[in-house]
């Protein structure tokens, strides 16, 4: 079956459309990917998409006006990737303005913004959307919903293998081994905490806007780490707890980059005195962070449990980053790190994939979700299907 997934993550920078064919039994398809586009948000759309995320307040009109935009944007990027209109489904993230894990006393939520009912007719084809609300409903995290696909997607080998996402948020995907003791263990997965998403902020704050993340990670590269204050980010309790457990730019925004450059001493209100060695100081401190997070979430994992990976995969925006790379590469000790384009997923295109995917399963009555990486009471079919009016 033709599949189109369409992905916009925590960065709000655009949407990444993949057709891709799916084949064979559900939980180990055969697959074919046939083309990814990647549609921008115009500047001004991801300006509001991200101050609304961190909590900005909007009136209900423009909220409505801000859905039916990125709706319009989502179809453009299934028709650039598409345009003979082949796909028979269409699998949408939609753009995430807010995720509230649950919590003692507390429900779990996650809102999506999307227009579903007019993307069908856009498209002229049914939409599954809406993915993470079954799985919050049966008590879990409703993230991240990746792992699971990951598996399905790329096999297993010899030894664990993990995946890395590099988006606004990072998120890791443990597959089990092809044989031995662990090979009837179940996929693991888990939100590390933020990859791109306060390095793109801080970026843009210093830059007043002119830039909108660090290019080839040239800042980072000329400044100096603090690993003093990132030592002391690492005790952070996010960053102590063990999985499940899942988080967003609602937690990882503008106020938590605040906090840090304060701590770092470049978060002046006018960010007066503060020069450009203190800028890039910052950037690299931020972007050895993400990568420590990753490291120290696996020596968690080794300490917890025993199982250290073989290789870690890399795929999102952050494996074009070669500082954020290289400090993968020095912190995770023992593992082998490279990007996942060697394995036919080009780094851009992996998230955008799995939610082609996941639109397949829900359509084959498959489960999308796993109590293992969630939380949740049981497995169920993810997403909610609308069809053109």
């Amino acid at each position: 079956m033709l599949c189109l997934g369409l992905m916009s993550g925590t960065s709000a920078d655009g949407v990444d459309a993949v057709l891709a064919q799916f084949t064979g039994p559900p939980q180990r398809p055969r697959w074919q990917l046939l083309n990814h586009h990647h549609c921008p948000y115009p500047g001004e759309l991801r300006e509001r998409l991200v101050a609304i995320g961190q909590g900005e307040p909007v009136q209900a009109g423009a909220l409505l006006d801000l859905a039916e935009a990125v709706t319009e944007r989502q179809a453009a990027a299934a028709q650039a990737a598409d345009p003979e209109g082949r796909a028979a489904l269409i699998g949408c993230h939609g753009q995430t303005l807010w995720h509230r894990p649950p919590a003692t006393n507390r429900r779990g939520a996650s809102w999506q913004l999307l227009q579903a009912p007019l993307l069908a007719q856009l498209l002229q084809r049914p939409v599954v959307h809406d993915f993470r609300a079954a799985d919050l409903a049966l008590g879990g995290q409703g993230a991240p919903l990746v792992p699971r696909a990951d598996g399905a997607l790329l096999g297993r080998i010899g030894g664990w293998r993990a995946l890395l996402n590099l988006g606004g948020i990072a998120n890791l995907t443990l597959i089990p081994p092809a044989c031995g003791p662990d090979r009837g263990a179940p996929v693991m997965g888990w939100d590390c905490g933020p990859a791109n998403s306060l390095i793109d902020l801080a970026v843009e704050r210093f830059s007043e806007g002119r830039e909108l993340f660090d290019r080839h990670g040239a800042r980072a590269a000329a400044g100096r780490c603090d690993d003093n204050w990132l030592q002391c980010w690492l005790q952070e309790p996010y960053f102590q707890s063990s999985p499940p457990k899942s988080t967003g730019r609602e937690s990882f925004g503008s106020e938590d980059l605040h906090r840090r450059l304060q701590q770092l001493g470049t978060g002046t209100d006018n960010d007066a005195g503060v020069n450009e060695q203190m800028v890039n100081d910052a950037v690299a401190t931020l972007t050895a962070f993400s990568a420590a997070i990753v490291a120290q979430d696996l020596d968690q994992l080794k300490a917890r449990t025993g199982i250290q990976p073989l290789e870690l995969l890399v795929a999102g925006g952050g494996s074009r980053n070669p500082v954020l790379m290289a400090e993968l590469r020095r912190r995770c000790r023992g593992v082998a790190v490279g990007g996942s384009d060697r394995f036919g997923v080009p780094a851009e295109a992996r998230e955008a994939l799995v939610f082609a995917l996941l639109a397949w399963w829900h359509v084959s009555d498959y489960p999308g979700n796993a109590p293992a990486i969630t939380g949740a009471a049981r497995e169920a079919r993810l997403g909610v299907k609308v069809s053109p009016a």
